[in-house]
């Protein structure tokens, strides 16, 4: 392997020619010499050499799919979130890690965006999940089919330019950066590949709100959520599922009438976020599904609703 490498090195500088033309001024110190590059044909015997060389040192390098490789921990560190005022104008990015921060001198972390996926079959059933053990901040509570944040760095890019001026003169909320994540996040989560594109998402509405983890870590909790949360609605049949164990613990297609069993069963635990989508607006976008997936009528809107969480989510510093 050492051998080949060394051969692509002496092939590569075989086929550049540099040449050094001097700069106008002279032989000034101050102003270097342009430098050019010119392709050369290659010889016979380094076409040969080339043909010898190892496949994987001739191919381009595949850039790893988002979160492969990576601890919950990980991607604390390194997701950087889009952090903004409560009316979802941008500030800037922050660690998830910084932004989840919850305490008595940041009792409510900072602000950031999010989306949450709502994914229904067909026969209009909506895909519920339990979040992993492994999850740092609300694990093994049940929720939406994907909830997660649009993060920098991405491209195609996830940052919607929503300031509220902005989103008053078009009349309505730009959602693409929001879409983006979620086809990101449903592959990452459930391996959905392929079968659901940006285009397949709805945008319906933006919740703000906010929950402490006391649920895992008590009164004293470290860790929460604070969100200006982007509702996403799709509907696809034959959806192939392959969970990954870090992101997601179990999965449940219901009717409206097994999630209200559900949610009456003491033994479940439930996002708080997904409690309060729920309570406010989504049943009655249930009701709706077919429209909003077929794209009848107007369902959209460019409010942001506040809500707090039920009460078992505050904090001693709350």
């Amino acid at each position: 392997m050492l051998f080949a490498a060394r051969q692509f090195c002496t092939i590569l500088l075989s086929l550049t020619l540099t040449l050094f033309i001097e700069s106008p001024v002279g032989n000034s110190l101050c102003t270097p010499p342009v430098m050019l590059r010119s392709f050369s044909l290659p010889t016979t015997a380094t076409a040969t050499a080339l043909r010898r060389l190892p496949i994987r040192l001739l191919s381009s390098t595949k850039s790893p799919a988002y979160g492969e490789g990576l601890s919950q921990e990980d991607m604390m560190k390194n997701d950087m979130l889009i952090t903004t005022t409560p009316h979802d104008a941008v500030l800037g990015p922050a660690s998830k890690y910084a932004a989840h921060g919850f305490s008595p001198s940041s009792p409510r972390g900072r602000v950031h965006r999010a989306f949450s996926v709502f994914l229904f079959d067909e026969g209009g059933r909506m895909l519920i999940t339990q979040r992993a053990e492994a999850k740092i901040t609300f694990p093994k509570v049940w929720t939406n089919a994907c909830c997660s944040h649009q993060i920098y760095g991405q491209e195609p890019p996830e940052v919607d330019d929503n300031d509220p001026d902005s989103v008053l003169a078009r009349g309505r909320v730009e959602s693409a950066g929001a879409k983006r994540g979620a086809v990101r996040k449903l592959k990452h989560e459930l391996g959905v590949d392929g079968c659901l594109e940006e285009a397949d998402f709805h945008f319906l509405t933006r919740f703000h709100y906010w929950a402490s983890d006391t649920k895992t870590y008590g009164p004293e909790t470290e860790w929460g959520e604070h969100e200006i949360d982007y509702i996403l609605f799709a509907r696809k049949g034959g959806v192939k599922l392959s969970l990954n164990p870090e992101e997601v613990a179990d999965i449940k297609w219901v009717t409206k009438g097994e999630l209200r069993s559900m949610f009456e069963d003491p033994e479940l635990q439930w996002s708080p976020w997904f409690q309060g989508i729920m309570r406010l607006k989504g049943w009655e976008y249930w009701d709706e599904l077919e429209g909003i997936c077929e794209g009848k009528g107007e369902h959209a809107d460019t409010e942001v609703r506040f809500f707090d969480p039920p009460k078992e989510f505050y904090a001693s510093y709350n």
